[in-house]
């Protein structure tokens, strides 16, 4: 049996936040911009690349960034209309493509594989290109080649505002001269471990035996060393905004306890919101349902800006159940759920965050990694944390 070779199309909206501020506001353009928390204690949510030869980059504390680039226009991001844009940019590639994926609020892989059958996959992914640029005013670039982690690296080398077609025989020799920090997957530990035994570049990986590289990086050292090979089985997994996480709680006696409920409630969030950075997701919609003792079942939805922190999550569901829960009968059962699930990095949460919300929320997250979900709660869920 022959293998058909794969056609994997990666689009990456360039420095998405800043161009988004700049559609809006025009004078921007050209102009070093920073976005993120306003204050000294804010983090660096987005940075435009005027900024980068300064030493900016996207985690950093904003009073560093400022010092960097005293010269760049500070701006408190909107999420809102960022999760806005996003969705603009889906529905275009939904409507022509066949199969996407979004993988995070500015990045797609689509595949592509078997449309060059009947038009040249290249052509097409330059018009799909152009039309979202027209459609949405926002500079885009794609990489197009045969698996996900070569058209991602090829996008990375098409910025700004690019394309770049890698055919399959082209993948090694591309691949060759590009330092290990562009492949998917190798974080700055791996990077500078593999550095310190003098690998530079994807074709020195390529020549360290598989099994050492393993020993060296642990067991993701087996996909990092087959990316650098070219190879990447990894599918395009069909986007589906329906793709949830969400829990329930069924009473063993009715309630009507309004503010226990709402603890509940509370308690219910934080849990699915520490599942989602687990995960490295954030959702853009939040349902609570309720069912009354006489079976009657109702939700409320509300569609929010993209984000994974329950004090944003949690006001939302509380919000959402005062509205459904309006007949002041006994409850059954109460859940949440969040759908419109995409990967999501942690800077999507950084415009009214200080830096040290951003370290309480980690610090949080490893006892509950290390000693379970049920060490450390906020106070609001405290007393109604055994119930859930």
């Amino acid at each position: 049996m022959i293998k058909t070779s794969r056609n994997i199309l990666h689009l990456d909206l360039d420095t998405f936040f800043v161009s988004v501020e700049r559609l809006r506001n025009s004078k921007l353009n050209d102009k070093p911009i920073l976005i993120g928390g306003t204050s000294d204690r804010g983090v660096v949510s987005a940075c435009s690349y005027e900024t980068r030869s300064f030493g900016v980059h996207s985690g950093m504390p904003m009073k560093m960034a400022r010092r960097l680039c005293p010269d760049a226009m500070l701006i408190r991001g909107d999420m809102d209309v960022y999760s806005k844009y996003s969705h603009v940019v889906t529905d275009i590639i939904a409507e022509r493509a066949p199969v996407y994926e979004k993988m995070s609020i500015d990045e797609h892989y689509l595949d592509l594989t078997g449309m060059d059958r009947f038009f040249g996959t290249l052509k097409w992914s330059k018009e799909l290109r152009q039309r979202i640029i027209k459609e949405s005013g926002l500079p885009i670039s794609f990489g197009l080649s045969t698996n996900k982690s070569v058209a991602k690296i090829a996008t990375g080398e098409a910025k700004p505002n690019g394309e770049l077609e890698i055919a399959s025989q082209m993948v090694l020799p591309f691949l060759a001269p590009l330092s290990i920090r562009k492949i998917p997957g190798i974080g700055n530990k791996a990077f500078q471990t593999l550095r310190t035994m003098g690998v530079d570049t994807i074709e020195t990986l390529r020549m360290v035996p598989p099994d050492m590289v393993v020993r060296v990086l642990g067991k993701n050292g087996k996909e990092v060393w087959k990316k650098a090979n070219g190879i990447d089985p990894t599918p395009v997994k069909p986007y589906s905004e329906r793709k949830s996480i969400g829990t329930e709680r069924t009473f063993s006696e009715d309630r009507t306890d309004t503010a226990r409920l709402e603890e509940i409630i509370a308690t219910m969030t934080e849990k699915l919101a520490f599942q989602l950075r687990k995960k490295e997701k954030v959702t853009s919609c939040v349902t609570v349902k309720v069912r009354y003792a006489n079976f009657d079942t109702h939700t409320k939805q509300k569609r929010i800006p993209y984000t994974a922190l329950d004090n944003q999550l949690t006001d939302v569901a509380k919000e959402l159940f005062r509205k459904v829960y309006d007949r002041r009968m006994r409850v059954r059962l109460v859940g949440v759920k969040f759908s419109h699930l995409v990967h999501g990095a942690h800077q999507l949460n950084l415009f009214e965050d200080s830096s040290e919300m951003i370290k309480l929320y980690q610090a949080m997250d490893s006892l509950r990694r290390r000693y379970g979900e049920h060490i450390v709660h906020r106070a609001l869920a405290m007393s109604s944390k055994f119930q859930v």
